[in-house]
């Protein structure tokens, strides 16, 4: 049974979505390839040969920046901030906004990356150490984490509070929630939201291969024989307003945004935590008003890493109860690859198209049911499902977890 909304402020609805991703450039390619259950993750390609253990990945297939960018702006523009300016144009698009039609100090700007401009960083070092000669010019321009959103605001001329997330795998979600809290506040009446992330490079697919997380086949969220995860890259983009300024421009939103929680583990910097994870979760059902059984589906963080599969799992059941046995769960991970600070995001896509098709995407990969994991996980198959609300989880190293709520607008 829901619970008043009490002080919470005004309705935020997402008035439009636009995504990159291995499965190409459109949020319908993504959430197409999520539905269908077709895996992105393919044989790897570098720039520079690769001689480490893992050869696969979830890699953006034959993206033309020039394709989508104006000249006099590609120059400052890492492969990150590319990805985020083609589904920000997405989203204003399907937002129905042109480009001046939200500019001014009432539009923030705030997106998600873990790394930033990893692809420029690495290039600057090969040259330096390698080829002897110096970065480019425009490197440190490029880099930082705040090109991101400087670029998209000065696209959409937004003069509003516009930052980056740096929080690991909940940066994207976190800026969705942060971009919620600001409009619900007043402080501002639209915000662009999102993230990105582009570093399937070989220092990062060996650093990450360090930690001994990655699989060298198949990504198994909550199976037996899960051995890791995939790298992905891309970027989700959101364009969020108040449900009352959608209606008076005759604008149909996608759905409500109607819940956000944050939380810290504060413990150990990789390992997850029951505790954290699943207070965040209860913080969010809270914060959008709705009891466990008003949510009828949950993207899971789901990253087929061991302890991950079995803590996520655990706090699904401490917080839903017995629900959490019934309540359809997946992990779309397999499909678009583990997207690090952009990952929140292309799940929140994944989880709206779900709420608005009336289907739970399948975790696919699915081996065989483990006991460890007592969820329903949605294996190999897409299942209709009656979706009044569902839920986007992220839980990030460092311990930082973000869960969204979206319910039909």
């Amino acid at each position: 049974m829901a619970v008043s909304r009490g002080d919470r402020g005004r309705r935020v609805v997402v008035s439009g979505m636009g995504a990159v991703c291995a499965a190409g450039v459109g949020a319908r390619r993504l959430w197409e390839a999520a539905r269908d259950g077709v895996s992105q993750i393919r044989a790897l390609k570098t720039e520079r040969p690769y001689d480490g253990r893992i050869k696969i990945a979830a890699q953006v297939p034959d993206f033309d920046p020039a394709a989508y960018i104006e000249s006099n702006v590609l120059p400052f523009c890492d492969p990150f901030t590319q990805f985020a300016v083609v589904a920000a144009d997405e989203a204003m698009a399907q937002a129905g906004f042109g480009r001046k039609d939200i500019a001014g100090p009432r539009t923030a700007v705030i997106m998600g990356t873990g790394i930033g401009g990893m692809t420029t960083i690495e290039d600057g070092i090969y040259k330096y150490y390698v080829e002897k000669t110096r970065p480019e010019t425009l490197s440190v321009p490029k880099l930082i984490p705040s090109a991101m959103p400087t670029t998209i605001g000065a696209r959409f001329s937004a003069l509003g509070p516009t930052f980056a997330v740096g929080s690991a795998c909940s940066s994207a979600s976190q800026s969705v929630g942060l971009g919620l809290q600001m409009i619900r506040s007043g402080m501002v009446d639209r915000a662009i939201v999102g993230g990105a992330e582009a570093c399937v490079i070989n220092a990062t697919i060996r650093a990450w291969e360090g930690l001994r997380v990655m699989t060298p086949n198949l990504c198994r969220p909550f199976s037996k024989g899960r051995n890791g995860m995939s790298l992905g890259e891309g970027a989700a983009v959101f364009v969020l307003e108040t449900a009352e300024a959608a209606r008076a421009r005759g604008h149909e939103p996608l759905c409500e945004l109607a819940g956000y929680g944050t939380t810290s583990d504060a413990k150990d910097p990789v390992r997850p935590d029951l505790d954290g994870a699943s207070s965040c979760v209860a913080a969010a059902l809270e914060d959008a008003g709705l009891a466990p059984r008003d949510v009828h589906y949950i993207n899971a963080h789901g990253t087929a890493t061991h302890a991950n599969d079995i803590t996520e799992s655990e706090a699904i059941l401490r917080v839903f109860g017995d629900y959490g046995r019934e309540v359809p769960v997946s992990s779309t991970k397999p499909i678009h690859g583990h997207a690090l600070g952009a990952s929140g995001g292309l799940e929140l896509a994944i989880t709206i198209k779900a709420l608005r098709d009336q289907i739970a995407p399948p975790t696919i990969n699915f081996l065989e049911f483990d006991p460890s994991c007592p969820i329903n996980a949605v294996p190999n198959e897409a299942r209709p499902t009656k979706i009044e609300a569902a839920i986007s989880n992220s839980f990030a190293f460092g311990g930082i977890n973000a869960v969204l709520v979206v319910r039909h607008g």
